[in-house]
């Protein structure tokens, strides 16, 4: 296989992976697929950290996150690994 069609895959498996994450906070369900929404969000994301509040979003955003991986998809209660 190519350079170029390796670095393709590997791009394409992170956007799916990414959409995956957009999913699995159930953004596509509670905005009705809504894209304008979905992409303002984003937006708004992005421009907190740009701001002056950058590394308490974080904290916050990287807390929610990892407790959100540690529940159980089909139950949404905390599982211990």
């Amino acid at each position: 296989m190519r350079a170029w069609q390796v670095a393709r895959r590997k791009r394409t498996r992170h956007l799916i992976e990414l959409g995956g994450l957009v999913v699995k906070a159930r953004v596509v369900e509670l905005t009705g697929d809504d894209r304008a929404i979905i992409l303002g969000a984003l937006i708004w994301i992005a421009e907190k950290l740009k701001g002056d509040q950058r590394e308490q979003a974080r904290a916050l955003w990287t807390a929610k996150g990892k407790q959100a991986f540690d529940m159980d998809p089909a139950t949404h209660i905390r599982t211990d690994r």
